[in-house]
């Protein structure tokens, strides 16, 4: 199914809505977790290519923090979060007060807190995606990974098979005063679920 090209404009409009709706709760659950403000940005929200994926974020071989699950039920399909390891020793410095020390050596409690601020990211999309489709859709279990950013997605091709060839990439960025920290957010519907999503939104797909 090739998407590119293909999307109006309305039909952006409610993938940003996803985003919007999504960076609000994200931002709500949060605080909460985190007992102090947390500010994100509208994110930017695009559809790309499977195989540009990689290139989003610095390359197939740029070394990434990986957080990533399956999304089960009427639409399945993969979800990824993804950190650069500059980006991931600030969001830890800035939002939970964690020093990185070792780009290459994370502590369990470090790793521990990337995976619940991935987890609630990751919740907070699928979420605001339910609530506009209605649509039953549930994660599994987070995973997390530092590896190439190919690696990690050839091993989400191998752990979950065929993917679908397009992504709904979702810019994410926190606010810490003036400095910014910035993630990717991916979700990639297995082949089909694009277009259910959409009739479940009551948008023509052309």
């Amino acid at each position: 199914m090739e998407l590119f090209g293909r999307f109006a404009e309305f039909q952006m409009d409610v993938l940003k809505e996803v985003g919007n709706i999504g960076a609000g709760h994200a931002a709500t659950a949060l605080s909460q977790l985190l007992d102090k403000p947390v500010d994100m940005l509208v994110p930017k929200v695009r559809i790309v290519p499977f195989e540009e994926i990689a290139e989003s974020v610095g390359g197939t071989e740029q070394v990434v923090i990986a957080i990533f699950l399956r999304v089960e039920g009427a639409t399945p399909g993969n979800l990824f979060f993804i950190l650069t390891l500059e980006s991931a020793k600030r969001l830890l410095r800035n939002l939970v007060g964690l020093d990185v020390v070792d780009d290459e050596h994370y502590s369990d409690m470090e790793l521990s807190a990337l995976c619940e601020i991935g987890n609630i990211l990751a919740g907070s999309y699928l979420s605001s995606l339910a609530d506009l489709t209605q649509l039953d859709l549930s994660p599994t279990v987070p995973a997390l990974a530092i590896d190439m950013a190919g690696a990690i997605l050839s091993y989400g091709l191998l752990q979950f098979g065929q993917m679908g060839d397009s992504a709904l990439l979702i810019d994410t960025k926190f606010l810490d005063g003036s400095d910014e920290v910035e993630g990717h957010f991916f979700l990639i519907p297995d082949p089909e679920s694009f277009d259910k999503i959409f009739v479940a939104l009551g948008v023509q797909t052309p």
